[in-house]
């Protein structure tokens, strides 16, 4: 499977609100199956028989960095505890999986579902597909394609309107000290958490057992570097 990463127009995503969902997800959603290099195999199944027997399937990540008062910044979203995989961790600030038939531009609107904003789809910057095998619990077997894309979004935590069927928090932290700590060469790091219940913004500190375990490939490391690599203004920047 391929992805232009070229810039998608902005007419592909309708003007019209995205109706955000009241359940964190629907188990008989369906999704396309495709080979772990992401070819279709040509047939769907629901979302919970594909979660329970590991078949492939596709998704994409969000991830939202900024600036504010010279400091660069990174948000992560710690994931509603109604969710069927890793609940209540962290994980990509958006994300979500391709519904059966659609590409992926269309799943674009994880992002207004989940935080509440509509960002041009013009400004999200692919920078590559993260083959992703993960097992959560012993009934679940998640196998992705995720297709990740970095997005630059300055406002404050308090101007997003997350969905709290999907998110339980936003986490801003510090890109310096995330990228230290996810280094390994610090056990904590300090920033500061938007409650999606209360719409209260206060500190929070951060350890590796607030993380989807990502021990084998160093998943949010290496999304710390592209982003700190891109804020330098490098050119090639991949995860």
């Amino acid at each position: 499977m391929s992805l232009d990463p070229s810039p998608t127009p902005p007419s592909a995503v309708s003007a019209n609100p995205v109706h955000r969902p009241e359940v964190a997800q629907d188990p008989d959603e369906r999704f396309d199956l495709v080979t772990a290099w992401g070819a279709p195999l040509g047939r769907t199944k629901r979302r919970a028989d594909v979660h329970r027997d590991g078949d492939w399937h596709r998704s994409i990540h969000v991830w939202i960095y900024g600036v504010a008062d010279g400091e660069p910044f990174l948000l992560f979203q710690r994931r509603g505890f109604d969710k069927d995989t890793w609940p209540g961790v962290l994980d990509a600030t958006a994300a979500g999986h391709l519904s059966a038939g659609e590409q992926v531009p269309d799943a674009f609107r994880e992002i207004e579902e989940e935080l509440g904003i509509a960002p041009a789809p013009d400004r999200l910057r692919w920078i590559g597909t993260r083959v992703c095998a993960n097992e959560h619990g012993a009934a679940t077997l998640d196998r992705e394609l995720q297709e990740v894309f970095l997005l630059q979004e300055d406002a404050p935590l308090t101007a997003y309107r997350p969905n709290p069927a999907e998110v339980d928090a936003l986490v801003r932290l510090p890109l310096a000290g995330t990228l230290e700590f996810l280094g390994g060469y610090g056990d904590r790091v300090a920033g500061e958490s938007l409650c999606v219940q209360s719409g209260t913004v206060s500190p929070v500190t951060i350890t590796v057992d607030d993380f989807v375990p990502t021990i084998i490939d160093r998943y949010y490391y290496r999304i710390a570097i592209a982003i700190a690599a891109l804020l330098r203004g490098d050119r090639h920047i991949a995860v």
